[in-house]
C-alpha cells in the first residue's frame, strides 16, 4: 500500500484596512471605487476588484448582471479582461471587495470558483503568486493570502501542455 502524505500550509493573514501598507490600502481604495460602478439589479449584491500590474499600474473593474444571469461577468474577471484589452498581463496584487445594498458587512468576499481559476492563469502568465486583499465593506477586515492558496493544486496551462512564454507581454 502506497501512503501520500499532503501538507497544507498557509500565510493566509487576517488584519484590518488600517494596518495594511500604503502601496495595499491605494489598490483597495480604487476597488471601493470600483465597487460603485458594479451593475447589479438582479442581487443587489456590488463587487469591485482592483489589479496591480508589475509595473505598478491600478485596472479596476466590477460585476455586472444580466437578466438572462449567464453573460453576468465578476468583478475578478471584469477587471482581468479589461487589463487584458489595455495590455497587461503581468500583475503583482488584486484586491476585492463585496457589499449588499442592504448594509455594511465585516466578512470578507472571495472570488468564486471561476474567477479564482482565471487569477490563476494571471499567476502563471506573470511567472509567480498573486497577492490577494480581501476587504470587508465596512473596512474592519482585511484579509491578505495569494491565488495559491485561494485554489491550491490548481490545473493550468502546464496541464495541457502550453508554453506561455509567447503571450506574455
Amino acid at each position: 500500500m502506497c501512503r501520500i502524505r499532503i501538507i497544507l500550509t498557509t500565510s493566509m493573514k487576517k488584519t484590518t484596512y488600517k494596518k495594511l501598507t500604503a502601496v495595499q490600502r491605494e489598490l483597495v481604495d480604487k476597488t471601493f471605487e470600483a465597487l460603485g460602478r458594479a451593475y447589479q439589479p438582479y442581487s443587489h449584491f456590488s463587487v469591485g476588484a482592483a489589479l496591480r500590474a508589475t509595473d505598478g499600474t491600478i485596472i479596476t473593474g466590477a460585476n455586472v448582471e444580466n437578466a438572462a444571469y449567464g453573460p453576468s461577468i465578476c468583478a475578478e474577471r471584469s477587471a482581468l479582461v479589461r487589463a487584458n484589452a489595455m495590455g497587461y498581463r503581468q500583475f503583482s496584487s488584486l484586491a476585492v471587495v463585496g457589499k449588499s445594498d442592504k448594509r455594511l458587512s465585516e466578512e470578507v468576499t472571495a472570488p468564486c470558483g471561476t474567477c479564482r481559476q482565471m487569477i490563476y492563469e494571471a499567476s502563471q502568465l506573470s511567472g509567480h503568486d498573486i497577492e490577494i486583499i480581501l476587504v470587508a465593506s465596512d473596512r474592519s477586515t482585511a484579509v491578505v493570502t495569494s491565488i495559491e492558496e485561494l485554489l491550491p493544486m490548481a490545473f493550468g496551462p502546464k496541464d495541457l501542455g502550453i508554453e506561455l512564454k509567447r503571450y506574455k507581454n
